[in-house]
């Protein structure tokens, strides 16, 4: 039976977004994240040469971890996505037309969301889990309210300005999981940053889930 991204999610409900990272330095710094148990990773469509940076992650991975593309806003961008071995769209914004073509190539989709007319849209076009963004204009108490009118089974990532000194209101209002970006990786921190910001995310959420 196929993987579904609630099984993904179970024990580290985390995307990691890479927004301007470039092929030559995909595979340090994507290894650094994902070996730190971050189950799924996205290289931003606005990063420089994103395909190659997605090729080289999933040669490495193939299917141990879920890696795709993130501000996905075409379908032809959700078929050169797959064709380097990508299985996960994350776009900005709710486009059906997306979300259709993603699950028709069996990817998992993660469609952007703000308003509940986009929620349910997007709900009901096939997407796997609905992306709340950006949180940071949405905030805990515009989760509560799509908590409490969506589907039971709909599934929620909270993504736009997540650290782990805020994730666990958001989990408390009934979020699944988390986009987590300049919190783990920016293009300007070393190594040894983006492993402990990993680390801590990682850590964070584990804790919040368990309360």
């Amino acid at each position: 039976m196929r993987q579904t991204l609630k099984d993904i999610f179970a024990d580290t409900p985390i995307i990691s977004i890479l927004r301007g990272i470039t092929p030559e330095e995909a595979l340090e710094i994507g290894s650094t994240i994902l070996d730190a148990d971050i189950p799924v990773l996205e290289v931003t469509m606005n990063s420089p040469r994103p395909l190659e940076a997605i090729k080289i992650l999933t040669e490495k991975y193939g299917t141990s971890k879920l890696i795709g593309g993130g501000t996905v806003t075409s379908v032809q961008q959700v078929r050169d996505i797959h064709a380097v071995g990508g299985r996960i769209i994350v776009s900005p914004n709710t486009n059906t037309d997306v979300i259709e073509e993603t699950k028709r190539l069996g990817m998992f989709s993660v469609p952007g969301c703000f308003t509940p007319s986009e929620a349910f849209e997007a709900y009901y076009a096939g997407a796997d889990i609905l992306k709340t963004f950006p949180c940071e204009l949405i905030g805990t108490a515009g989760i509560k309210a799509l908590r409490a009118i969506l589907p039971e089974d709909a599934l929620l990532a909270a993504v736009g300005g997540i650290n782990a000194g805020n994730l666990a209101d958001f989990v408390k209002v009934g979020t699944n999981g988390f986009g987590v970006g300049s919190a783990i990786y920016t293009s300007d921190k070393s190594i040894a940053d983006i492993k402990a910001g990993t680390v801590e995310m990682v850590s964070s959420v584990r804790a919040a889930f368990q309360h």
